[in-house]
């Protein structure tokens, strides 16, 4: 059954309160999940939101499904053209003072937007609050357990240190932050631009680092998300060009190894990081039988890593027809 929430209201001015945080949930084709990622958002403990879905040219019932609810949510239409592209009419249509963007299949606690306004409030300097995540996984029937048996609770209620504040020099190890667990203050995407329409993959990791050198971060350490895992998510596909390493490399070239705090990435460190993820991109298309792709990557793993002559040797198996097992 559809449930319609409406905005919190004024008893004396009888008029709709403004929203105080725009949600912007980009689909396309998710009529499988998108009912019980909406739920999630219109279950919140506050209810001063607005509720944007970007549908990017779906086929299939996700438009009949959206356009079912009434406030606060509103259902925005666009040919297909990429979740970026989606992302960013989402932002230009938010009223709130905050935005936080949902994957379609992803899925909120129910204080998540609450914690993360009191944190807000609490670090006034800050741009961005996020926290932790669960993977939400299948189980062998391809059903997942039900949101009510997780417990974030058993979690502590406090900040991650490690990976709040200046965390550029942390961004250069790996994207910590998952985009569906963030708040953002609004004039933090006027400032820092929006997601880059260009890039197929890896389009959330170089805006997070453009805001990492502008403004510092909060990470919860209590779980507000869970994340689900599918055989369809962006990071399983196979693709040509590793804009992982080439995104990675060009920060460095920009900025360097080092946040505005001081806090900094050694740069040996850096170097191994980035032969790793130049091999994993190699095993890949090794699987997928790609050879000439996967030893020119093999290669720059070991130009980054050059006491890690396996590199070599997986590049000189992989001509011959080796493949790796995992």
């Amino acid at each position: 059954m559809i449930r319609h929430h409406r905005l919190a209201r004024d008893p004396a001015a009888g008029t709709a309160t403004p929203a105080t945080v725009s949600v912007i949930i980009p689909t396309f084709n998710g009529a499988q999940y998108i009912a019980e990622t909406m739920a999630s958002v219109l279950d919140q403990t506050r209810d001063d939101l607005e509720l944007i879905v970007v549908d990017d040219g779906s086929t299939d019932r996700t438009r009949e499904i959206v356009a079912g609810y009434g406030p606060p949510v509103r259902l925005v239409t666009q040919p297909n053209a990429g979740v970026s592209t989606a992302r960013n009419r989402g932002i230009r249509e938010a009223r709130g003072a905050f935005i936080c963007l949902l994957d379609q299949d992803d899925y909120w606690f129910p204080d998540k937007l609450e914690r993360q306004l009191q944190a807000m409030a609490a670090h006034p300097q800050c741009g961005v609050v996020y926290s932790s995540f669960f993977p939400w996984q299948p189980d062998a029937a391809g059903i997942f357990p039900t949101p009510g048996s997780y417990d974030p609770s058993r979690y502590p209620d406090d900040i991650d240190p490690e990976y709040s504040g200046w965390i550029y020099h942390q961004l250069l190890i790996d994207c910590w932050m998952l985009t569906s667990t963030a708040m953002f203050r609004q004039d933090v995407f006027e400032r820092c631009g929006s997601f880059d329409e260009t890039l197929p993959y890896s389009e959330d990791w170089a805006l997070w680092l453009v805001m990492s050198r502008t403004y510092p971060f909060v990470k919860l350490n209590r779980p507000s998300t869970l994340y689900r895992q599918h055989p369809r998510q962006g990071n399983r596909t196979l693709r040509r060009i590793d804009y992982r390493t080439r995104l990675l490399a060009a920060a460095v070239r920009q900025w360097g190894l080092c946040s505005r705090d001081g806090r900094c990435l050694d740069a040996r460190t850096f170097a191994r990081q980035l032969a790793a993820y130049h091999a994993e991109f190699a095993f890949h298309h090794l699987r997928a039988g790609n050879r000439a792709t996967a030893a020119r990557s093999l290669v720059r793993a070991w130009v980054c890593h050059p006491s890690k002559m396996k590199y070599l040797a997986q590049c000189a198996a992989g001509l011959l027809g080796w493949r790796p097992n995992w």
